[in-house]
């Protein structure tokens, strides 16, 4: 499998930094991972500090692995022992080609605890503290409301299919999340979606292009779904936010 591959290649290229440990999370260690559809979430505890003589291996093991497949849905964010707890520092990332700093969200800490992946080394519970049900509860509906709920005043985002999908299958992760304070697989929140009020049309064609091989949208359907998501999201994440304690 193409996945194991590279990951097996990827482990094995991070060896001169010497990685503390190398997690997955994400789809592939929830268990909803499609290959070639699902990004490759992955997260590499180094030993020391992130100098720019290892900012500068990081990208030559990422440049190496450029010819396998998969290799452009590979996004790795690199911790150290002594960076991991703060949930707000940035770290060095890797994704989308190119090197960036962002922080490790309460989800991806929470998703780590709960069903984190090993490729290699120690397990997180040794090395992230843990996260509580109100600081993760507090960080999706903060999310809604100041990334997602802006997000859907922009009309042409929407016409594009990873904006529905992602903010459709957010809203409703983060619905359970902010209720019962555990974490949901995106197969379960298309399931939960029509009960939670969605159009059901942009549900079926959320997993349809997730789980299936749809034939391209026509631009009337493209258009007409940006309007039911749209119209459908704003309320609902507004509803959520409002309800929030």
């Amino acid at each position: 499998m193409d996945t194991e591959t590279l990951l097996t290649r990827f482990v094995g290229e991070l060896s001169a930094l010497a990685p503390v440990a190398v997690w997955a999370h994400g789809s592939l260690a929830a268990g909803d991972y499609q290959e070639g559809r699902s990004d490759l979430d992955l997260i590499a505890v180094l030993p020391g500090p992130v100098t720019p003589a290892v900012v500068w291996k990081v990208g030559v093991a990422h440049a190496r692995l450029r010819a396998l497949p998969l290799a452009t849905v590979l996004h790795c964010t690199y911790l150290t022992p002594s960076t991991a707890a703060d949930p707000a520092r940035r770290h060095l990332t890797w994704a989308y080609e190119q090197l960036f700093k962002r922080p490790v969200s309460p989800v991806t800490r929470r998703e780590l605890h709960a069903f984190g992946r090993v490729l290699h080394g120690r397990a997180p519970a040794g090395l992230l503290p843990p996260v509580t049900d109100r600081e993760l509860g507090d960080f999706v509906v903060r999310e809604l409301r100041d990334y997602w709920r802006p997000a859907v005043g922009k009309a042409p985002l929407w016409t594009r299919d990873v904006w529905v999908d992602v903010g459709m299958t957010t809203f409703a992760r983060a619905t359970v999340t902010a209720r019962e304070g555990r974490l949901i697989s995106k197969r379960e929140a298309l399931e939960l979606l029509p009960g939670l009020g969605a159009p059901v049309e942009v549900v079926e064609d959320i997993r349809s292009r997730r789980y299936d091989d749809p034939a391209p949208p026509t631009e009337e359907w493209t258009a007409r779904r940006a309007r039911l998501t749209r119209d459908y999201l704003g309320p609902a994440i507004e509803a959520l936010t409002a309800s929030y304690d």
